[in-house]
């Protein structure tokens, strides 16, 4: 089943030319706005370096930009753009329907249960 929602995900991403790893920081960026590269390693829980490289392709893209921290002229922040608000949302749009297609045969008591089971692994 992982295998399966990832080759999904992946096709699902595919009109925006980004993988899951720059869906997802995009999605934190559109979230919660500006943010240096430190912080948004840690939303995504993985390294400052593999933060910095998701984030070049982000930039590559004109989905994010880089700038001074007005607080600390020495720190960077990070930021969606325009088209990047525009992406995520569209993004954000087609997961749901992603979900739907896959989770939405389910009935409503299988739909609790899995809800239920996946956040007991989760946790």
């Amino acid at each position: 089943m992982a295998r399966r929602l990832r080759h999904q995900s992946r096709r699902t991403l595919e009109p925006w030319d980004v993988n899951p790893g720059h869906a997802r920081a995009l999605a934190v960026l559109t979230r919660h706005g500006a943010m240096r590269l430190s912080a948004l390693a840690e939303h995504l829980h993985i390294a400052p370096r593999s933060t910095t490289e998701v984030v070049d392709g982000l930039e590559e893209r004109g989905l994010v930009a880089r700038r001074q921290d007005p607080a600390d002229r020495r720190a960077t922040l990070v930021a969606p753009t325009d088209e990047g608000t525009r992406v995520g949302a569209a993004i954000r749009t087609a997961r749901s329907a992603e979900a739907e297609r896959f989770f939405g045969h389910l009935s409503p008591t299988d739909h609790t249960d899995l809800t239920r089971i996946l956040r007991t692994l989760r946790d």
